[in-house]
């Protein structure tokens, strides 16, 4: 059963580094010119700055009013999760809420009053009720959400959801914001100066971010860890010289987290030569490699059997709906699918999960699966997929990589009387009608209580099925299907459309 009760923080994690990025630009674009340590060294032009743009500079500060929001999310959060002991999670939101006090009374003090006495043309007036109000948010308001922060580490510490990056951006990061917060208050002769001030503050939230990033990778972890099939599978890329780069950016959850926000997408591909290699197997094999909440399609006396393949095929300028003819362009890589067949008891929909999916093209396996729920996909070091000699000749290479490997040569025969199918299937037109029509994969999210459909369009007519016979060798397939026999065939063309990404209750 996935542990839910830390929802909250996962998504005030996210909501706080998207939110403080977009305050960093709005302190560098909008407030800057009109800030004290700013750069502006000219009072008079900063004062006439806030004066002359009293929307702007309301606006400026409004992301910053979605940080303070975001930093008592958290403070909730960490009091709803389970994992989080109590004593550190109050002390941590009675720290916070002061810190939004301080913080939140002097910005809006600077866009009422403030805004007014810069107008009013009094300086003198206008610097003592900036200096006042400044020592709110950035003295007195900085300063308490900084041992706030420290309340954060002192939970997740004691949470046990930490690592030794955390620790040294935090022995870096926590001092230095202490002491451009509330250097004002040492003697004078130990206050940083205004330009240290500036340059630590901008350091110091780039490092914020990265330890938020981080935070939430460990926390978004414990609702989603490691599996041994399925989007959450470890990724390998086949390259020593990406796999530094390319293995965080593909196996990161806050990553992925992040690309759920925006819609998704259609996406088009002309498919050629699809060659569908199928498994009829003891139904028990396959049971584990069946999500949480969806339920195995079972065949055969007693339902003992179910399908497994792995079809494999060149897309046709694989991308965007929306590119329309400018999709032409795209490349056209070889891309393999191993799928089971599973049903949602729920809504008795059917449809297939992809227990692996593979690509000959870097930046569509990161794309597909960082982007798309139901795409576990890696990466294949070399594919090939040609018509040899009046057959066809497969091969799945991952090299060092966690792709599927397979390695096959085809030939066109006449539609089989029996063969491997035949314990599930009366005629090789049944188990046609069974495999072929797929227009649904199926995932599930426990952490969001969801199962997603991908909704698809192929129409394949069961009359496009050629039959094949020859060679068949996976290690990748054989360790899921044992011994069993596959049967296969091939579809010429397939007008690949991906509508839709829908959700249902889990």
């Amino acid at each position: 059963m996935t542990d839910r009760s830390s929802r909250l923080l996962e998504r005030a994690l996210l909501f706080t580094f998207v939110i403080h990025g977009v305050a960093m630009a709005s302190m560098a674009l909008i407030l800057l010119p009109g800030m004290p340590g700013g750069g502006t060294a000219d009072d008079l032009v900063r004062i006439r700055y806030v004066a002359a743009h009293p929307w702007l500079w309301r606006l400026g500060w409004f992301p910053w009013q979605l940080t303070a929001l975001s930093d008592l999310l958290i403070g909730i959060g960490l009091l709803r999760a389970s994992w989080v002991p109590k004593a550190p999670a109050i002390l941590t939101m009675l720290v916070t809420v002061a810190a939004v006090a301080f913080d939140q009374a002097g910005q809006v003090c600077w866009m009422t009053r403030g805004l007014e006495l810069a107008r009013s043309g009094d300086a003198a007036a206008y610097l003592a009720y900036e200096s006042r109000i400044f020592a709110w948010t950035a003295v007195w308001g900085g300063t308490l959400y900084t041992v706030g922060a420290l309340g954060w580490t002192w939970c997740f510490v004691a949470g046990g959801t930490w690592n030794r990056w955390l620790t040294a951006i935090s022995l870096v990061l926590w001092p230095l914001f202490l002491y451009v917060n509330a250097g004002p208050l040492l003697p004078r002769d130990l206050r940083p100066s205004p330009l240290f001030v500036a340059a630590g503050n901008a350091a110091g939230f780039v490092l914020l971010q990265l330890w938020f990033a981080l935070a939430a990778e460990l926390v978004l972890r414990r609702s989603r860890p490691d599996t041994a099939s399925g989007r959450d599978a470890r990724w390998r890329h086949p390259s020593a010289l990406l796999r530094p780069l390319a293995d965080p950016l593909a196996n990161s959850r806050f990553v992925r987290a992040l690309a759920e926000i925006p819609p998704t997408i259609a996406f088009d591909s002309d498919i050629r030569d699809v060659i569908y290699v199928n498994y009829l197997v003891e139904a028990e094999r396959l049971r584990p490699l069946v999500p949480a909440g969806l339920e195995l399609q079972t065949l055969g006396p007693a339902g003992r059997l179910a399908v497994f393949t792995f079809l494999s095929f060149r897309h046709g300028h694989f991308g965007p709906r929306l590119l329309g003819p400018l999709r032409r362009l795209l490349p056209s890589p070889v891309h393999t699918n191993w799928r089971i067949h599973v049903r949602d008891p729920r809504s008795g929909r059917e449809g297939i999960h992809f227990v692996t999916n593979a690509i000959a093209s870097t930046p569509h396996a990161l794309g597909a699966r960082l982007m798309s729920e139901g795409m576990p996909m890696h990466v294949l070091a070399s594919a090939e997929l040609r018509a040899e000699g009046g057959g066809f000749r497969l091969r799945l290479d991952p090299g060092a990589g966690s792709a599927p490997d397979a390695d096959a040569e085809l030939r066109p025969a006449p539609a089989p009387a029996s063969g491997p199918w035949s314990a599930a299937f009366g005629s090789w037109q049944e188990m046609l009608a069974y495999v072929v029509p797929q227009d649904r994969g199926f995932s599930t999210q426990p952490w969001h209580g969801r199962v997603t459909r991908q909704e698809i369009r192929l129409e394949i007519p069961l009359s496009a099925c050629e039959p094949l016979e020859g060679r068949v060798s996976s290690r990748a397939a054989t360790a899921i299907v044992g011994a069993a026999e596959p049967f296969c065939f091939r579809v010429a063309s397939v007008r690949f459309r991906f509508d839709r990404e829908e959700y249902d209750p889990l």
